[in-house]
């Protein structure tokens, strides 16, 4: 296949581009990416960051928002409860409702698969507590070893433990009938 025209060529380096030049403006043309959504609303892209940070209460620097307080030689710093210098919030609101949603409760995600709820329930009805035996199953397709098989099992407890309650006890009725 031939080679595409121009490759074989080599690349003078241009010593009158400023790079530097290029690159900060580069940087500067990018917006933020933001991605709290109350923050996102009340964005004013005319202004700094800073600015911005500052209207809704926030901290652009961390450092500067919470000085460490300075000693002077074994004495501390008395303040009289006003900060010099103090920004006035424009935008509480966007503050307060970071904090509503920080306030919920948080949604339990943790589920596990349907495949590994079938095969726990399968391997808890025909074999019951014996761990070596549902290591040497068949329908341990990933040769699980009977620790693995074990801690299986106490993750569907811990997930599930009304539902792995309810099915042990319709599991008692079926070893009664079968003695």
């Amino acid at each position: 296949m031939p080679k595409a025209k121009g490759k074989s060529r080599r690349h003078k380096y241009s010593y009158n581009l400023n790079r530097k030049r290029l690159y900060r403006s580069a940087r500067r043309r990018a917006a933020p990416r933001i991605a709290c959504s109350h923050i996102r609303h009340a964005w004013d892209p005319h202004k700094s960051v800073a600015q911005n940070l500052a209207e809704m209460g926030l901290a652009a620097d961390p450092n500067k928002a919470v000085p460490i307080p300075k000693k002077l030689q074994g004495m501390e710093v008395e303040s009289d409860g006003q900060q010099p210098g103090k920004k006035i919030v424009r935008k509480p609101y966007v503050v307060n409702e970071m904090e509503l949603e920080a306030s919920l409760p948080e949604k339990k995600s943790n589920t596990l698969s349907r495949d590994l709820i079938d095969y726990v329930r399968y391997m808890i009805q025909n074999h019951g507590e014996n761990y070596k035996e549902m290591a040497r199953d068949e329908k341990n397709y990933y040769q699980d070893t009977p620790k693995q098989i074990k801690r299986k099992i106490n993750v569907y407890k811990n997930f599930y433990p009304e539902e792995y309650k309810n099915f042990i006890a319709s599991l008692k009725p079926e070893k009664m009938e079968v003695q």
